[in-house]
């Protein structure tokens, strides 16, 4: 089997395999109410229930080629995906959770959502602007983008903290791809890892206590797939870091939002050595 979607207790400590397929299979977000899945394969975006996990297409109109910077709204009524098939490169739509018509965001490209401000209102991306990728905002319903860090270095993945008062990311702008996070309205930025793994994707819990992120060997350039990788924990409150879990994989793992909405909970894809 080519992927595995399963799920990792923090209370137990194990992970549970849902579903196995042949397919390529990539970035589990889990729904406000805790009942499905939504991942992204060969373009498309399927729906797995918990109580019946399969792949189940959702319905995402003229966009075929949606890639693995996908999520849910807060309220749970809407989809937000990162597509190409009209643009070329990838640009922001909106839709309903249950499928239909997509609805352009960004009028630039290339644009990689990753991040949903709690209140509903604010998308949060990387885009590549005047050369660089760096970490941008824009409006729900499109409008002004506002960017948030310079172009010292890469910059990628941002997910908002369940107070909507900082966003995570990860950059290169110290030297090597370290966890980072800046106000929501770009007044202060932090560095919050400073080791010698390559870390990627950081995503706050929902109590805000700890982030969820990926962390690559040594030496790893960017974010590739079918890598021997970590998934590890960063405690707020103690200021620790630990390893949850090692898995064969990294692009495609943990790429978007992933936790289950109890905080206890959250979903990755460990792919199989060929």
């Amino acid at each position: 089997m080519r992927s595995s979607l399963e799920t990792f207790d923090l209370d137990t400590g194990e992970a549970t395999v849902l579903l196995r397929t042949d397919r390529l299979i990539e970035a589990p977000n889990w729904s406000p109410d805790g009942r499905f899945l939504v991942v992204n394969g060969e373009g498309r975006l399927f729906r797995v229930e918990l109580d019946a996990p399969e792949l189940s297409e959702i319905d995402t109109g003229f966009a075929r080629d949606c890639n693995n910077d996908h999520g849910i709204s807060p309220d749970g009524t809407m989809l937000v995906i990162s597509d190409g098939t009209r643009t070329g490169q990838s640009c922001i739509y909106t839709l309903p959770i249950g499928g239909g018509e997509p609805r352009q965001v960004t009028e630039k490209t290339p644009s990689y959502w990753h991040g949903w401000s709690p209140d509903g209102r604010t998308l949060a991306m990387c885009a590549q602007r005047d050369g660089s990728y760096g970490i941008v905002t824009i409006p729900v319903d499109g409008g002004e983008e506002t960017r948030l860090t310079d172009a010292q270095g890469h910059a990628d993945g941002p997910d908002y903290s369940p107070d909507g008062e900082w966003i995570w990311f990860n950059s290169s702008r110290g030297g090597t791809m370290q966890l980072w996070r800046v106000r929501s309205d770009g007044s202060v930025m932090e560095q919050m890892t400073e080791d010698d793994r390559v870390n990627w994707f950081p995503h706050p819990s929902p109590k805000g206590d700890t982030v969820l992120y990926v962390a690559y060997e040594h030496g790893v350039e960017g974010h590739p797939r079918d890598k021997d990788v970590e998934l590890r924990l960063l405690d707020l409150t103690e200021r620790s870091i630990r390893t949850l879990l090692p898995i064969f994989g990294g692009q495609g793992s943990i790429n978007v939002p992933c936790w289950h909405p109890d905080g206890r909970r959250f979903a990755f894809v460990r792919y199989a050595r060929t």
